[in-house]
């Protein structure tokens, strides 16, 4: 299994939202790919309830197969209609990607 760990950082304005409201629509529409991108073995969106200044805004923890399935995810349109939103209003991203026993 590979896991798949993405954080996002928001530009508060950005789209007339604020980065709370960056972060719920993240959440909102990478969930609901449950069932629609056959590779997702697991997912999971957390948004931020830290004050600390160097916390990002939410945070993705996606379970797939291996970086096969995870290069499927990525191109997978409805991944690419959220992934093309958060570009537009992101001003920092980070990921880790490691495989699990």
């Amino acid at each position: 299994m590979l896991k798949h760990i993405v954080m996002w950082s928001f530009i508060d304005g950005a789209a007339d939202k604020s980065r709370a409201e960056h972060a719920a629509w993240m959440k909102e529409h990478l969930e609901a790919l449950v069932g629609v991108v056959p590779e997702i073995r697991s997912l999971e969106v957390g948004i931020n309830q830290s004050t600390s200044p160097m916390a990002y805004d939410a945070v993705l923890t996606l379970v797939v197969d291996d970086a096969d399935a995870l290069k499927r995810y990525r191109e997978h349109p409805a991944h690419i209609e959220i992934s093309e939103y958060c570009q537009a209003v992101r001003q920092a991203r980070v990921v880790v990607d490691y495989v699990t026993p």
